[in-house]
């Protein structure tokens, strides 16, 4: 068996744990390329693009198969499924992969697996689409962007037609790693020096002089940059969270939901060795992650501790310059990093997200000082989770907006940010959707 055929079976394993079990994907595929990192980079990367891909294009992929097939999708086979779903990928959108050997070493699969009876099958249904791969036109958006019709709907409630599809564009579209630069630990020059020697392809951000844009690199831990915690793995509208809660020297920060540490580990960077942030999450996995970041980044104003922030710390109450809440949310505005997440939500475990946020925050706004500010904040496109929120909690408790407008840089203005808040779009920024809101808590 060559290489490029291990590299096919790996990926039917990661994408049948994906689709057919429900498991999570970037869990799965993390585990796999680390236990396969004895394979070339080109491998690893074939076997990334073929699940990220057949996993972001499934509702288009499924299409054409409905309309070449007699057998319609959900009734085939689960794991001739999952390979007839990858082949069609590698198909349609890996131009460097030839359709004829996709087809056959789609055969030699469902033959090793033990489904020879549809070798058949699987050939003449391929061999089908390769034939009428340029005839395929879908004017449906939901097909068109691979985007469950709902999410359309919902998104079309509150944004013009033409928004909403910048951001389904926006959303297949390939995305760079984003990394924050601890400045305080080296200038950005010798950081992106020390990434250019080993090979990486580094841009700049066009939304922030901390953040750079990684492409063509392999392992993250292989990167010194990495390693000796000149750089953090965060998205530039994360980022933000510390820049509109612009921290004052020997500020006490608690930030209440914040694995793996990035808004935290900015903080305390910020603090310039001063003060003291504390960041908290539910289980001691996830703290162990914070840790991890934590020392690699060297900060010593920074501690991590398991704690659950539904439940009341007396120890807290009135204490914190700055606390920190990126609370549990549907996650659409990472739609693009993680695709699963448009299948497996909906709008009933939306409503119970924004519940869950509104019982977290009844119990957090009591740690904010009076004076001091309180930073809400999710990486989700939803109203209810989000200006819904801000409103309620200004409405509900001794809060009041703050003006943002002048903490985020020129690169980003919006009118709403004088009313203390921001909704960040995909294809509308550059970077992930977010939602940021600032108030600070009325002085007795």
């Amino acid at each position: 068996m060559t290489k490029r055929t291990d590299s096919r079976e790996i990926a039917l394993d990661i994408l049948f744990e994906i689709l057919e079990k429900g498991s999570l994907s970037h869990l799965v595929l993390r585990q796999a390329l680390d236990k396969y990192q004895y394979m070339d980079k080109p491998d690893r990367a074939f076997i990334t693009r073929v699940t990220e891909g057949t996993i972001e294009y499934r509702i288009t992929i499924d299409a054409i198969l409905d309309q070449c097939s007699s057998v319609k999708v959900p009734k085939m086979k689960p794991l001739i499924r999952t390979l007839l779903r990858m082949s069609v990928y590698q198909i349609f959108w890996m131009d460097r992969v030839p359709d004829r050997a996709v087809c056959d070493e789609a055969v030699k699969l469902a033959v090793k697996r033990r489904f020879h009876g549809l070798k058949g099958f699987v050939n003449g249904l391929l061999r089908t689409i390769i034939r009428q791969k340029d005839s395929f036109i879908f004017h449906d958006w939901s097909v068109r962007y691979s985007m469950p019709q709902w999410l359309i709907d919902h998104w079309q409630k509150t944004w013009p037609a033409a928004v909403v599809e910048q951001m389904l564009k926006a959303f297949l579209e390939d995305i760079p790693t984003t990394v924050r630069c601890h400045l305080n630990r080296k200038s950005q020059e010798e950081i992106v020096a020390s990434l250019k020697t080993q090979g990486v392809t580094v841009k700049p951000s066009p939304l922030s002089r901390q953040a750079l844009l990684l492409t063509n690199y392999d392992y993250l831990e292989s990167l010194e940059a990495f390693r000796e915690g000149w750089i953090q793995v965060q998205d530039v509208s994360s980022g933000f969270v510390g820049m509109a809660a612009d921290p004052r020297p020997g500020d006490k920060i608690l930030d209440v939901c914040g694995a793996p540490g990035g808004k935290s580990l900015h903080a305390a960077d910020l603090l310039k060795g001063s003060g003291m942030v504390t960041v908290r999450d539910l289980t001691e996995e996830k703290v162990r992650l914070i840790e991890d970041n934590i020392t690699r980044a060297g900060f010593k104003n920074i501690e991590a501790e398991v704690w659950d922030a539904l439940n009341y710390d007396e120890s807290w109450k009135d204490r914190a310059d700055i606390v920190l809440a990126d609370l549990p949310c549907s996650g659409l505005g990472i739609i693009g990093k993680k695709p699963d997440i448009k299948y497996q939500m909906n709008p009933e475990k939306m409503q119970k997200l924004a519940a869950l946020q509104r019982d977290i925050l009844t119990v957090v706004t009591r740690y904010v000082k009076p004076g001091g500010m309180l930073v809400y904040s999710t990486c989700t496109v939803n109203r209810a989770e989000n200006e819904d929120q801000a409103a309620w909690l200004t409405e509900n408790f001794p809060f009041l907006p703050v003006d943002i407008s002048d903490r985020l840089g020129p690169a980003v203005q919006e009118d709403s940010m004088k009313d203390g808040y921001l909704q960040l779009l995909p294809g509308i920024y550059p970077c992930d959707g977010f939602f940021i809101a600032a108030f600070r808590k009325i002085k007795d």
